[in-house]
């Protein structure tokens, strides 16, 4: 591997300027192998629980592990996780899933940001080019890879994300932080205080400009934008009691990468920049109650999205939740819940060759839930769940699971779990037309089910030693009614159902070592095996099974090294390599990310991270199009003050 002289000199600088001195060496992070299995975790049983007793293949990215990753962004800050794919499309947009079916629009993985939901009724995914959380408030983010249906929904049929920030009352005082780098720049400005005896509040404002990237062959990539994003958290609590209130809002843009994020039936568009804007708010009260405990949450959401020529849409959300957590007996620990959603969507369109059709759909989802944690004996406990969910275009769905946990020891857990999980239409499977008038082309769906998925899993987490930690999951999931582009019996015209079917089997497993006081190793692993067909009778035209395959890594590894230095320096270092995809074909990497940190004062944070030192690749979308990301450097400064 080759180094610039630019690069050689920022890193031989910081180098010396954390001269050893041994006698100064620091413990490694602030939670030893043992606490970390204490943290308190809520995306597996809806409830605070230990790390340690949940039992579903769980990642929990710290945010001592964002802080030393580096990132400035979430996706980026997501590639901690073992257990996800993580693709870069360009400078803004990124295709995550996890378990496979990854793609740009990828609609298996639920992503939540203080328990509001940000699956859009679009297409069943997330627009990642708007989660622009503010990195410096996370306190963790939680990524259970699975089915997560019975609690969350349909739509985490094959994980989620739970993303988890700091109460007001941990980010007092003024933080200002700024980082520059090839690709990007960003400044961030927070301030917190409280409010009186028994509140906090914190407010905050971001900037981030993006710079537009370049393909292999050196040709631009329309993909430069900026986003302007602030908020609000305040909390009160009284003897047991708490409520939150939080909102936020963002305007922005950024440039249409070809081949544009619309490419159906082999129709173009000429491309423009896409703008955004949204803000949303939130309310949760939580009261201890008879013995139980009490939660109401409400949230309003509204995002603009204009994509010319092909879109534009206006969505609003409104969502109610009420859970109940009760012990009734001492052997049962029960969750009892009900969520209403409302969405008003509009999607408009600029170019007669695509429509949403009608432009304008209202749709509601009503669900009921229950689980009850099961005690049967003191190392053996079984846990029962399901959820009834209603959604205007399928009816009600049925969302059972079962999950079976021993602990043979204090430090040692095995579990296994059945679930029947379901993803249900969206717009873009239902609504859909090419061109905007009739004679059609592409002639929606009309008659698209859900897609469903039957998945088995068996698991450890364990302390194999004071120093070693491991987790390891295998899973094996039937799917049925996927996706599909089906050619009409006229022959004329193309419609989308449900015509494909398959397995998809797999390993993932990661584990942490305390190889010295000063030095932690963390390894992480995914192979995936997929197995997919169409059923008969189907005519597809879209070569819907060579895409959904061809998106899936068999083999995703990470390695990441934490070494603590004197004078309260950091060092970082993270190999992480993704393998082949086919559909479309991208080449398997390996990148090699470095971060050096430390401290200039008791109130200021410095650290210079590069990235991919093992040359450029890239990691979505064709050849032709494809952004190639090489090697970048980022210089991040944080100050604070009371």
């Amino acid at each position: 591997m080759e180094l610039s002289p630019r690069w050689a000199c920022c890193i031989a600088a910081a180098a010396l300027w954390t001269e050893p001195a041994a006698a100064q060496v620091a413990a490694l992070v602030d939670l030893s192998l043992e606490e970390l299995g204490n943290v308190t975790i809520t995306s597996t049983a809806k409830r605070e629980q230990r790390l340690a007793d949940a039992p579903a293949s769980l990642f929990v990215i710290t945010a001592d592990d964002i802080r030393r990753s580096g990132a400035t962004r979430l996706p980026e800050a997501l590639r901690l996780a073992p257990n996800l794919h993580i693709a870069q499309v360009y400078n803004s947009g990124y295709a995550i899933s996890a378990r496979g079916f990854n793609g740009s629009a990828a609609n298996k993985l639920l992503v939540l940001i203080d328990g509001r939901s940000v699956y859009t009724p679009l297409f069943a995914g997330v627009f990642w080019d708007v989660q622009d959380v503010l990195l410096e408030d996370v306190d963790r983010i939680e990524v259970s890879s699975g089915p997560g249906s019975t609690l969350w929904g349909v739509n985490a049929v094959n994980g989620v994300i739970n993303i988890i920030t700091r109460r007001p009352a941990a980010t007092r005082g003024t933080l200002a932080a700024v980082s520059a780098g090839d690709q990007e720049r960003a400044s961030v400005l927070r301030h917190g205080w409280s409010l009186g005896n028994d509140g906090d509040m914190r407010l905050y404002v971001k900037h981030t400009t993006q710079d537009r990237t370049e393909t292999a062959a050196g040709t631009p990539v329309e993909d430069a934008g900026h986003m302007l994003r602030g908020g609000l958290r305040a909390d009160w609590g009284r003897g047991g009691e708490r409520f939150t209130l939080q909102g936020n809002g963002y305007r922005g843009n950024h440039g249409q990468p070809l081949p544009g994020s619309i490419n159906i039936t082999g129709v173009k568009f000429a491309l423009d920049t896409i703008t955004l804007s949204g803000a949303n708010l939130l309310a949760r009260w939580e009261k201890p109650l008879a013995g139980g405990d009490l939660s109401v949450q409400g949230y309003l959401d509204r995002t603009v999205r204009v994509t010319p020529p092909t879109f534009d849409e206006t969505l609003s959300i409104a969502d109610l939740e009420v859970q109940y957590t009760l012990r009734p007996t001492q052997a049962h620990t029960v969750v009892l819940g009900a969520n209403h959603r409302r969405s008003r969507d509009y999607v408009g369109h600029g170019a007669p060759q695509f429509a949403f059709l009608p432009a304008r759909r209202d749709q509601a989802w009503t669900s009921l839930y229950a689980q009850d944690e099961m005690t049967l004996a003191d190392s053996l406990r079984l846990t029962l769940g399901a959820r009834v969910e209603r959604n205007d275009y399928t009816g009600n769905e049925f969302l059972p699971s079962l999950r079976l946990a021993w602990k043979p020891a204090p430090d040692q857990l095995w579990w296994a779990a059945a679930t029947h999980t379901v993803r249900a239409p969206s717009r873009l499977d239902r609504d859909i037309y090419i061109p905007a008038q009739p004679p059609f082309i592409l002639n929606g769906g009309p008659d698209f089910r859900s897609e469903t998925a039957n998945v088995l899993e068996l698991g450890y987490r364990g302390q194999l030693s004071p120093a070693v930690t491991l987790s390891a999951t295998a899973f094996h999931g039937d799917y049925d009614h996927l996706h599909t582009q089906e050619l009409a019996p006229s022959g004329t015209s193309v419609y989308f159902g449900n015509g494909m079917k398959g397995r998809v089997s797999g390993l993932e497993a990661w584990g942490s070592l305390q190889a010295t006081p000063w030095l932690r190793l963390h390894g992480g692993l995914t192979l995936l095996r997929p197995r997919l067909e169409l059923k008969p009778g189907s005519i597809d035209t879209a070569g819907s099974v060579a895409a959904a395959e061809g998106a899936m890594p068999r083999r995703t590894w990470r390695l990441r090294a934490a070494l603590n230095l004197p004078r309260e320096g950091e060092l970082d270092l993270v190999l992480r390599h993704v393998g082949a995809l086919s559909a479309p074909s991208v080449p398997a990497y390996t990148a090699v990310d470095l971060r050096l940190g430390g401290r200039l004062s008791a109130d200021v944070d410095i650290a210079l991270t590069a990235r991919n030192l093992s040359g450029s690749h890239g990691e979505f979308t064709d050849l032709q199009t494809r952004t190639e990301f090489g090697r970048t450097i980022q210089l991040q400064v944080r100050m604070r003050w009371q």
